[in-house]
This record gives structure tokens, C-alpha cells and sequence, in this order.
């Protein structure tokens, strides 16, 4: 029960504003082994935090990041956007796990790729999404760290497992049953799940044995599992 990697679902939300400095520093002060973050590119391809496509829910602002310089992000929301070398150093030594929501093309990926590795961050981020964000990533950083979201209970195509080669298949945790379980861990995966947030499921998927568990209740996951184990740090 108690090996399972405990991730920080966009930083500690509950308490803080999700994708933002203080949220990520908040969820490793609680505890966390990784946070998850969401990452897209502005107008002018500079990796900022955000999940949506909008600034609209976060900050009020109804405009499309895409439609933004990454300075008119900053001016819009007085800093709160981070980008992803500000969140990179804010988080120096720590793991992030990179979801690409936005992510459909190798040039999209080159950028964030470019960052990570710019910043030195390469040997502790890997990198979240489906299959299209993930081809990219691959082909952007073939020795990156990639955990396959998958979002039905059919098994992965071999032909995209062997492109993708994921280290990880992340799954929505109330997909995840015994048998799914057994199945990825024989087929040589680990199991990441999203994002249960109460005691119960918490405990049925630590039953399970799962390896890791992205939730936004990060301080209840690392009370019920005890002392855990960080897998993204063996490699």
C-alpha cells in the first residue's frame, strides 16, 4: 500500500489557485512526490501554466491564450500565469509531471521540450496527455519520460505502445478495477490514475495497487499511504 507516488493534481487547488507558483511550493510542502501541471503555448510560444484554452475561469478574462503574447498573459493576470521555466525554477529539484492539453503537433512539443532542457529540468519531468500529444513528444525528446493517458478500458493499440513507449498508463481512477491492474502490470507498465479526491477511492485504488495517484487532496493521500516511493526517480 504504501508504494505509490503521490502527485499534486494542478498544485494544491483546494487552497490555492491551481497552475500557479504558490499552488505548486504549497502541494510540496504538503507532502507531494510530483505535481502535475498543465502546460500551453502562447501566441508568441512561450509554455505558460494553464489548463483551459482561456483565461476566462481563472482570471476573469475571456480571451484565448493563443490569442496572447506571452507579456500580454502576464499583464492580464499580474503575474499569476507563470511560465513553465518560472514554474521549472520555482520547483528546483522536485518532479513535475507536464500535461499538454493543448499539444497536437512536434512543434508544439519542440518548444516545451526546449524548455525543459534549457532549464536542466530533463531528469525530473515526464510528460501526460493522449496519444497525438504524446507522438509528439516522443519524436520531439526520444528519451523522454511519457505516462499514456488512456480513456476507455481497451487495451492500447501495440502499434501506438511501441511508437509512444510509455514508461506509465494514466488512467481516470474509476476505470481502474483488479483486473485492469493486473493487466497493465503484466504487460509491463506502470499504473498512474486521476484524480481521486476522497478517502474511499483513495484507499480502494492504494488496494488495488496502483503506483501512482494524481489528486487535488494530495495531504489526505500522503496520510493514508505513509511513506511513500517516488517511481518517476527511477529511471
Amino acid at each position: 500500500m504504501q508504494n505509490v507516488t503521490a502527485v499534486a493534481h494542478r498544485g494544491d487547488p483546494y487552497r490555492v489557485r491551481e497552475n500557479t507558483i504558490d499552488s505548486l511550493r504549497s502541494a510540496l510542502d504538503r507532502g507531494a512526490d510530483a505535481v502535475e501541471i498543465d502546460v500551453r503555448l502562447t501566441r508568441d510560444g512561450v509554455p505558460v501554466l494553464l489548463h483551459d484554452e482561456t483565461l476566462k475561469r481563472l482570471w476573469e478574462q475571456d480571451r484565448p491564450l493563443l490569442s496572447l503574447s506571452a507579456a500580454e498573459v502576464r499583464g492580464l493576470t499580474e503575474g499569476g500565469v507563470p511560465t513553465l521555466a518560472e514554474a521549472l525554477a520555482a520547483t528546483d529539484g522536485s518532479r513535475l509531471m507536464l500535461d499538454l492539453p493543448g499539444t497536437r503537433d512536434v512543434r508544439t512539443a519542440q518548444r516545451i521540450v526546449d524548455v525543459v532542457r534549457d532549464s536542466g529540468a530533463a531528469d525530473r519531468v515526464y510528460y501526460c496527455a493522449g496519444a497525438t500529444a504524446m507522438l509528439a513528444v516522443r519524436a520531439a525528446d526520444p528519451s523522454a519520460e511519457i505516462a499514456l493517458t488512456c480513456t476507455s478500458l481497451a487495451p492500447p493499440r501495440p502499434a501506438l505502445l511501441t511508437a509512444v513507449k510509455p514508461r506509465w498508463l494514466n488512467y481516470r481512477f474509476s476505470l481502474v478495477d483488479r483486473d485492469l491492474a493486473g493487466r497493465v502490470h503484466h504487460d509491463g507498465y506502470l499504473l498512474s490514475v486521476w484524480t481521486p479526491d476522497t478517502r474511499r477511492s483513495m484507499r480502494r485504488l492504494l488496494d488495488l495497487g496502483v503506483d501512482s495517484i494524481t489528486t487535488n487532496r494530495v495531504d489526505l493521500l500522503c496520510a493514508l499511504r505513509g511513506p511513500g516511493r517516488d517511481y518517476t526517480s527511477e529511471r
